[in-house]
């Protein structure tokens, strides 16, 4: 049994917070520039410009990428082997990224009632998400959610008829729903399978796999590759306002479900597609 100070755990987290917000990962990057490469629309390629432009000056410069820095989404992915101690393991990851928002000067965007409002003023409580896992180590993985694209996401609880036809008219139409409003081009995660809110958290999950490592199934990493082709073939294009690249990945997550039933759900997320990563 390996013992971890829950500290470490804020440490890791606070840094995360910071660096996921001011650095986009080299997938992404890669995949705008590709966009850009392929564009012959002169006012897409001015807007893919502006933001290889603008996540340049972000590194740079360790400013944040964009203005919306979103709501805290911490993954941990913990070995079976491992014990925390030294206090509670919520109240760490939080206090993470409380020093996180506010030692990086992020924006404090989360409110303490979805009804009445409120800003918490230190952009918590993190959104948590526990993986049990082999080992004694623990895989922390910060994914800042800015909520233009978050809006934009929606589930399905198709019946089994629908068939595959049916998930793909889901991708096109919730893409096509959603236009110019999650700053494209965007990232798309696409979760099938379980049941309601697993088919929700698998579609969030696809958006921390890099968009150049498909899906080990190659049944579904042909469905990732041509529903990418499809939603670009829209020309919603960047920003909304036409071209080839509305979207620069597509990521399914799969799972086992129900005889009766079908779950899909589409996480939508923009050009900003944040996530960092530490294992302890």
């Amino acid at each position: 049994m390996r013992e971890i100070q829950v500290q470490t755990i804020t440490d890791v987290v606070e840094k995360l917070c910071i660096e996921a917000n001011q650095f986009l990962p080299k997938d992404v990057q890669d995949a705008i520039k590709t966009c850009r490469a392929c564009e012959d629309w002169d006012i897409a390629k001015g807007v893919l410009d502006n933001i290889i432009t603008n996540y340049e000056i972000a590194e740079r410069e360790c400013v944040p990428i964009c203005q919306d820095t979103g709501m805290a989404c911490v993954f941990l992915e913990i070995g079976q082997d491992v014990h925390f101690v030294g206090g509670n393991l919520t109240d760490a990851i939080n206090e993470g990224v409380r020093r996180g928002y506010a030692n990086g000067y992020l924006r404090k965007s989360v409110v303490a009632d979805p009804v009445r409002r409120g800003n918490t003023g230190d952009n918590t409580p993190a959104m948590i998400y526990t993986e049990i896992v082999d080992g004694d180590q623990v895989k922390v993985t910060v994914g800042p959610k800015g909520f233009g694209s978050e809006n934009m996401s929606a589930i399905r609880m198709f019946k089994p008829s629908a068939g595959l036809q049916g998930i793909k008219d889901f991708i096109l139409e919730t893409v096509e729903i959603a236009g110019p409003n999650p700053c494209p081009p965007m990232t798309i995660g696409v979760g099938i399978g379980g049941t309601f809110d697993k088919a929700a958290l698998l579609a969030k999950k696809a958006l921390m796999r890099p968009i150049d490592v498909p899906n080990p199934d190659p049944f579904y990493a042909d469905l990732e590759k041509e529903m990418l082709e499809k939603v670009n073939k829209l020309g919603i294009g960047p920003q909304g306002f036409g071209g080839k690249s509305t979207a620069i990945g597509l990521n399914i997550e799969t799972l086992p479900t129900h005889i009766a039933g079908m779950p899909c759900a589409i996480n939508i997320n923009c050009h900003v597609t944040r996530h960092k990563s530490e294992v302890i």
